[in-house]
């Protein structure tokens, strides 16, 4: 079949109504511009859920088998993320930085599209591989949405001031708040899974190392902060930080070395 059946079109639109988004969210525009930016975000969102469905039905099974099929799951996420960030803080500007990760993820998807494929390894005939990708794209969406928060903090810290870089901190550690126990859960949720489908828990591969590496590090930010033993920038620093260890652990592991070693190469 063609590679992501109608995605070239669709991902067309979807770069179209978030850049109008962009625009809307970031820059200082007229109330209407507001309004068409915010619908435009949404309208993206329901785009990438109703092509997400439309997969899982030709396909004939939840499209999370590749890495391409993923960064929708992530895309999705991202626009309820962002909207929840707005419902939560009243902040249009800090919509901004979930915008831009969607975008940067669907231009990543467009540029490196994949056939769609109905066949499934025997290890992701598990009950428990859909619930494990499901609950870690929405814990990378509520993480990487902190990093790009404290991204745009450290910028906003140097330009403006203390005061405004601080209240910013503290909404990227909110996040890392709500995305932490999802990517435990996930992590939990993975175990079981191998343990189906491998008859293992834990193996220590690659992969396996390397979101283990990413909980930890996510852990260990979690007990500086309420021991409070980071300063504003720092934790700004080792937010950002962490999600860069996560994105290894999501793409970066398969172009290790000892990355063809790993069980979870099933996803290329």
């Amino acid at each position: 079949m063609s590679a992501h059946g109608p995605f070239g079109l669709i991902g067309s639109v979807l770069l179209v109504l978030w850049l109008l988004a962009l625009v809307g969210y970031a820059l200082p525009v007229k109330p209407w511009l507001q309004r068409a930016g915010a619908i435009a975000f949404a309208t993206g969102g329901v785009v990438v859920w109703g092509y997400l469905g439309w997969l899982w039905k030709v396909l004939e099974r939840l499209p999370m088998r590749t890495q391409g099929e993923t960064r929708l799951w992530y895309m999705a996420f991202l626009v309820l993320m962002g909207l929840a960030i707005q419902a939560r803080w009243r902040s249009r500007v800090l919509v901004a930085p979930a915008i831009v990760m969607t975008m940067v993820f669907l231009i990543i998807t467009m540029l490196h599209p994949e056939s769609l494929d109905k066949t499934l390894m025997p290890a992701l005939n598990s009950p428990w591989f859909a619930p494990h990708v499901i609950v870690y794209m929405m814990a990378y969406a509520a993480l990487g949405t902190a990093g790009a928060v404290s991204a745009w903090a450290l910028i906003v810290l140097k330009r403006r001031g203390a005061q405004e870089g601080t209240a910013l901190e503290q909404m990227a550690r909110s996040l890392v708040y709500v995305g932490f126990p999802l990517l435990t859960t996930g992590f939990i949720l993975g175990a079981f899974w191998a343990k189906v489908a491998w008859g293992h828990y834990w193996s220590w591969d690659p992969k396996e190392t390397w979101a283990f590496l990413t909980w930890a590090v996510y852990l260990a930010y979690l007990h500086l902060d309420r021991a409070k033993l980071l300063t504003t920038k720092l934790s700004l620093w080792v937010v950002f930080g962490a999600f860069m260890v996560l994105l290894v652990c999501w793409f970066g592991v398969t172009i290790l070395p000892n990355a063809a070693s790993s069980v979870h190469i099933y996803s290329q």
